[in-house]
């Protein structure tokens, strides 16, 4: 199975919930191909920000490696399921995938986790809290599709 997570630069979201997936796929055992992309182009091959890395690592989640991308057309036959993390994010997406195309768009939190939010909030332009609150998030998302996956 593969999954790709998208938000709108790729440098705070996506590749938090990319790693966090990617932790528990490894600590689990899981085979999973997990990757993230971003709507816009404005950070390709940048790293994640710092602050989303100071924050996974204080749980002992590795972003190490990550670069930015840009999602296309082909993500939609290449991958399984495709997760928006907001409902901007959603809709860009919807006007990209081609009809034929194989992966599931699901805007991720109205699908999985505690239900708290259907969004995952940008923590861009916030401050260090909210790349916590992400955290907290995605690690219940993830956990709860993977516990579904493997029934």
């Amino acid at each position: 199975m593969k999954v790709l997570f998208v938000c709108l630069g790729n440098i705070c979201r996506s590749p938090t919930a990319e790693a966090v997936l990617r932790a528990l796929t490894t600590s689990n055992k899981v085979d999973l191909t997990i990757d993230s992309a971003g709507t816009a182009a404005y950070h390709i091959g940048k790293s994640p920000d710092e602050r989303s890395m100071a924050a996974a690592a204080k749980r002992g989640i590795d972003m190490q490696g990550l670069k930015a991308r840009q999602v296309g057309k082909q993500d939609f036959y290449d991958f399984d399921y495709v997760f928006a993390m907001d409902k901007s994010n959603y809709a860009d997406l919807s006007d990209l995938q081609p009809a034929d195309g194989k992966a599931e768009l699901v805007l991720f939190l109205d699908e999985y986790g505690s239900k708290e939010r259907d969004e995952v909030p940008d923590p861009y332009y916030g401050g260090d809290l909210g790349f916590e609150w992400v955290l907290d998030l995605l690690e219940s998302a993830c956990s709860d599709f993977l516990t579904r996956i493997q029934k």
